[in-house]
């Protein structure tokens, strides 16, 4: 066994056995975690746009495009949404327990089906910090653990924010350990991670093509993909034009960086020629690119 694997095993190890305590807890006890952790992350602003300032210089210095250099960005305004994300999630009804089908066979045997944790889930994914939270906090709710291991150009931002979590876990009485982030950035983590049959449940990869397919071929757990985004809206001749107008501009305009901002608009030959000038209008009052 190599060194890394080795660490990759004992990180993922100790947040298996912490999982269990997220996976007994109580509703009220996972919420009072989220909120805590929201409020860490507010108290803790200055570190993490400290940490985020060094990975945005070692980018600029790699060359990164500014797309990319934008993913990965902190400010003041993206901090604050991160910490609302984490109350949002705490206010979503609890999954756990729930039914999901019940029925009585003619022999009286009772069938239920209920959502359970799933135990330790892996997650990774790339440039966007916000996804470290937005990840640990989906499976505190669901109350599993998970182990996270980001992309190297935020590494540093990374660890600001998963300490800041850490923080809002203690809080509430839950051990840090269940939500843990692979400190390092080695790129043999990956596929040591999906190796780890008995310990890792299942794990999920979040970004490009090359990462999702170097997941799946390398994995020996269950794997849960997403594909690629190319994102369409299509307004319909019979659409109220004035909510399509703020739909396309919310899906375009509000994180053009994000992977699933809007590519692709279709337009009804009906309206298109009411509604395509003033839409282009619109798009390019905000510097959108129109490729026509």
């Amino acid at each position: 066994m190599s060194d890394l694997l080795q660490r990759v095993t004992a990180i993922a190890r100790t947040a298996k056995q912490a999982s269990r305590a997220l996976a007994l807890a109580s509703t009220a006890v996972r919420d009072d975690a989220l909120r805590a952790a929201a409020q860490a992350l507010r108290a803790d602003e200055v570190a993490i746009l400290a940490a985020n300032t060094q990975d945005l210089a070692a980018a600029q210095a790699r060359g990164l495009t500014d797309a990319m250099t934008d993913r990965l960005r902190l400010d003041h305004a993206r901090l604050e949404d991160i910490a609302a994300a984490c109350e949002a999630v705490a206010k979503l009804p609890d999954p756990v327990g729930e039914i999901i089908e019940d029925w009585t066979r003619p022999n009286g045997l009772r069938i239920v089906r209920r959502r359970v944790p799933i135990g330790l889930v892996a997650i990774v994914f790339e440039s966007r910090p916000n996804v470290t939270i937005d990840a640990a906090a989906l499976c505190l709710k669901s109350g599993n653990g998970c182990v996270l291991r980001g992309g190297s150009e935020a590494i540093n931002t990374n660890i600001a924010l998963s300490k800041s979590f850490a923080t809002g876990l203690r809080a509430a009485g839950l051990p840090a350990e269940a939500v843990t982030l692979l400190p390092f950035t080695d790129r043999e983590a990956v596929p040591a991670l999906g190796s780890l049959r008995g310990i890792v449940d299942i794990i999920i990869p979040r970004g490009g093509p090359s990462l999702i397919e170097a997941v799946v071929n390398s994995a020996k757990v269950p794997v849960i993909k997403h594909d690629a985004g190319i994102c369409h809206v299509y307004v319909h001749a019979r659409a109220d034009l004035a909510m399509a107008e703020q739909i396309v501009l919310n899906a375009k305009c509000q994180r053009p960086s994000a992977c699933n901002a809007l590519e692709t608009l279709l337009v009804d030959a009906a309206v298109a020629g009411k509604f395509l000038p003033k839409m282009a209008a619109a798009l390019a009052a905000k510097q959108t690119e129109i490729r026509a």
